[in-house]
């Protein structure tokens, strides 16, 4: 018999989807359940695979994989998709996919399968990086086949001996793992409708946070951080204790209407204290350690791999080629990073690094100053010597002016103002 590894998370659905891959394409299930970092009750979830029909049940710690290997180098890269959301489902999937198609090549399977809606974007994430991981390996996604109602859904698990919790329905979907934690549907689908407060887990509402302030020292060496107020953490620490401390202060909340994969919005609600701390901390180092070109593109390729993640396409060869650059962009990020916490926001008030580019001598106005002012009249000539030339002989002599004529202010005018 044909073999198939179910990313398995537990859930109604998944569970559905071990019986339902038995029935509808006769084959033996192989179920893989991941810790991403969402604390899940792993023997729990092995016990009810196996209880459920899966042959096997194999559950695997990723945590540290995840934050090496797809964590930090988007921290490293500053990718945050449409400068909202800091791609903790989407960075997520493509591990997932990766260990699926390794356990898949263990068991001898001729598929995977994933628990997925045709509707949304982690079935795009699934797809396309388990094909290009591994062509010959068949995607199934019976959720995106089987077309059934939440109702029927709970019908047929019932009909077939498969758990279904009481009140384990609720209006929300969600996803979490160490990185964030995203929230949608329920009366979030109303754009219009502010979020009610059951929709959080990870952080308080801002105007309930302390009214004193929290600061935190971050360091970092070559982009990735490695401690906090002084003590050196591994990154699972690291990232808990800052989606922690953040989350008491009302950090990390975000609502955002977003442009799916699919090419429909969606409205998503996110929780990333840990994540808007360190892009905050992590590009203000930048700001002090990249010369102003490197600064301006690094931009361009962050906008990229963040487009690039989130459409599934972690894998791709353009991917591979912007992290490089981003990891050449990372030799001289170092330092430490001062960060205050106060009602909702993370407030960048020091840095310091032994590779800094700013020099006190060169940017103050008091005594000591060592920029050589009689430089900068012939800077400015050069500088802005291609504008006055195409002014003098393309804008002067057109009809329409650059800017209306300012109205002049008359005398009375002033006085009454």
């Amino acid at each position: 018999m044909a073999t198939v590894v179910l990313a398995y998370s537990g859930g109604l659905d998944t569970s559905v989807c071990i019986r339902w891959l038995q029935e509808h394409y006769a084959m033996d299930v192989v179920t893989l359940t991941i810790d991403l970092g969402h604390e899940p009750d792993l023997p729990a979830i092995q016990r009810k695979a196996k209880q459920t029909g899966a042959r096997e049940a194999y559950v695997v710690d990723a945590r540290d994989l995840f934050i090496d290997h797809f964590i930090w180098p988007a921290l490293k890269a500053g990718a945050v998709y449409e400068n909202a959301y800091y791609l903790a489902t989407a960075l997520g999937r493509p591990l997932i996919a990766k260990l699926l198609v390794d356990v898949a090549r263990e068991e001898g399977a001729e598929a995977v399968a994933h628990g997925s809606t045709g509707k949304g974007n982690d079935q795009v994430r699934f797809d396309v990086s388990v094909h290009a991981l591994a062509p010959e390996l068949q995607v199934i996604a019976p959720v995106r086949e089987w077309g059934l109602t939440r109702d029927q859904e709970e019908a047929y698990a019932k009909e077939h001996g498969i758990p279904v919790p009481e009140g384990s329905r609720q209006p929300y979907s969600l996803d979490q793992n160490l990185w964030g934690r995203s929230i949608e549907s329920g009366p979030l689908e109303d754009p219009w409708v502010e979020p009610p407060e059951d929709a959080y887990e990870w952080t308080v509402a801002p105007e309930n946070a302390p009214d004193t302030p929290a600061y935190v020292e971050i360091a970092f060496e070559e982009g990735i951080p490695v401690s906090l107020n002084g003590q050196e953490k591994n990154g699972v620490d690291l990232i808990q204790e800052l989606n922690d401390l953040g989350g008491d202060h009302g950090v990390g909340r975000v609502d955002h209407v977003e442009n799916r994969v699919v090419g429909i919005k969606s409205r998503e609600i996110y929780e990333c204290p840990a994540g808007t701390i360190l892009f905050k901390a992590h590009e203000a180092l930048e700001q002090m350690t990249l010369a102003r070109d490197q600064s301006h593109f690094k931009r361009v390729v962050a906008e990229e791999i963040s487009r690039l993640v989130y459409g599934g396409l972690w894998f791709s060869t353009l991917n591979r080629d912007l992290m490089a650059f981003v990891d050449s962009t990372q030799r001289s990020v170092s330092g430490t990073v001062r960060v205050k916490l106060y009602r909702g926001q993370a407030t960048v008030v020091g840095r310091q690094s032994p590779y800094s580019l700013y020099r006190e001598d060169l940017a103050t106005y008091l005594s000591g100053d060592a920029f050589d002012h009689r430089a900068a009249e012939g800077f400015v000539k050069i500088w802005g010597l291609s504008t006055q030339v195409q002014a003098r002989q393309q804008l002067h002599g057109e009809d329409t002016p650059l800017l209306p004529q300012a109205k002049r202010l008359e005398a009375k005018d002033a006085e009454d103002a």
